[in-house]
């Protein structure tokens, strides 16, 4: 597996994740699972395969959370130096070429990612357009809705 970025608070965000899956959800997990052998026949136990399916997804996503983290690459970009290029953990101000609309959108690994709050993952078509790029410079974006024109107005590594 190749090393899977993410910045500092990614990094957190997957460990708190992690946390609680040990922790809490796979204790009351088990005890559903116990709980629900108890009542008998397994075969016609809706609890029983309800609380073995959430077995497995919560061992799964344990599994994936573990792999992310052994691989990962932890990218502190208040430790790069500002040289006013995107790079990955960057935070962008865009200005839209035709609706004069301003957007600020930080770079961050894909399990970081959300749209809405304004964190983009670096594989997006915006993010990669954006990256290697400068104050000034002009990011041409393909997108569902045609292609899009942003002017990069700053870059801050906060």
């Amino acid at each position: 597996m190749s090393k899977v970025p993410l910045t500092v608070k990614g990094a957190e965000m997957l460990r708190a994740e992690l946390k609680k899956l040990k922790s809490k959800d796979r204790p009351r997990i088990i005890k559903a699972i116990a709980e629900a052998r108890a009542h008998g026949d397994l075969k016609e136990n809706a609890e029983y395969h309800a609380a073995k399916e959430q077995q497995g997804f919560a061992e799964g996503r344990i599994k994936d959370i573990d792999g992310k983290l052994s691989h990962a690459q932890i990218i502190d970009v208040t430790e790069l130096p500002a040289t006013g290029r995107v790079v990955f953990g960057a935070t962008v101000e865009l200005t839209d070429e035709d609706s004069g609309e301003k957007n600020v959108y930080r770079i961050v690994g894909e399990d970081e990612a959300d749209a809405r709050a304004g964190l983009l993952s670096f594989t997006s078509p915006i993010a990669r357009a954006l990256i290697g790029k400068e104050v000034g410079d002009i990011a041409e974006v393909r997108t569902p809705g045609g292609d899009r024109s942003y002017e990069i107005a700053k870059v801050q590594y906060i």
